[in-house]
């Protein structure tokens, strides 16, 4: 991980308030052009309901799967009223973050991909905030930007999610054929590169500067979000150098 655990608490209450800006006066009903089952409102509702997840999850010191419907309160205000759904998302990224902060980074708690402590989640909160944040800001035509450290550490934990995954979809979904590779190169961010290999059981990355199948460059928050299918890979200012098809086939294999 690259930023600590109280940097992440302070981090996940930001992006939230920059989602909140992206929703300010925007149409609530518009479909999300990324996740196309959802409007803005549905968008909101759950990163707001994940922040009450993970609050409850932290709160209640839950080592046992937690449902969403035994948390209180995640399915959004009782009003349609966008000032509620403001109020209800600040209020609910708040109570996260404090509940985490209190509880240190430490402490072992339940989560999706097994064994894991509260800097787990603290980290999940604010990726999953940052990304959703880049769904609303497509939406609306808002910039994009984040912190350099932040877009990093988020593509670091995508790849860990992505190895956790497949440990159990290696059969179902490959990313590529074995000797096949990936980089991943930001032209902003000094050191900001990766180079994914794939194996015959699965695959590897390290952060390095080497030759691959293809090449995908650009600003660093554009890379993140092509590499988590928020942009496509044509949009200017971003390159793929190689093959493309083997960016294509891992971005289909890696939409979860």
């Amino acid at each position: 991980m690259t930023l600590e655990h109280g940097a992440y608490c302070e981090e996940l209450v930001r992006q939230t308030a920059e989602l909140r800006s992206h929703l300010s006066g925007a149409d609530l009903a518009a479909t999300v052009p990324t996740c196309p089952d959802w409007t803005l409102r549905d968008l909101a509702v759950h990163v707001g309901g994940a922040h009450r997840w993970v609050d409850h999850i932290v709160r209640t010191r839950a080592t046992d799967m937690v449902k969403w419907k035994d948390v209180p309160g995640p399915g959004g205000p009782g009003s349609d009223d966008a000032a509620a759904l403001d109020a209800w998302l600040a209020e609910g990224a708040e109570h996260c973050a404090e509940a985490l902060r209190e509880a240190g980074p430490d402490l072992k708690v339940w989560s999706w991909m097994g064994d894991a402590t509260t800097s787990f989640w603290s980290r999940r909160m604010t990726h999953e905030t940052a990304v959703h944040r880049a769904d609303a800001a497509g939406t609306v035509g808002a910039p994009y930007t984040l912190p350099a450290d932040v877009a990093a550490d988020a593509l670091d934990e995508w790849l860990g999610i992505i190895t956790f995954v497949q440990a159990f979809k290696k059969s179902e979904a490959p990313l590529g054929e074995p000797g096949q590779s990936l980089h991943l190169h930001a032209t902003d961010a000094p050191d900001a590169e990766w180079f994914i290999e794939i194996g015959d059981e699965g695959f590897t990355w390290r952060h390095a500067h080497e030759k691959a199948t293809v090449a995908l460059r650009g600003p660093l928050a554009d890379v993140l979000r092509v590499f988590y299918r928020r942009l496509p890979a044509d949009t200017p200012g971003v390159e793929v150098l190689g093959d493309p098809a083997v960016l294509d086939r891992w971005l289909t294999s890696t939409s979860f």
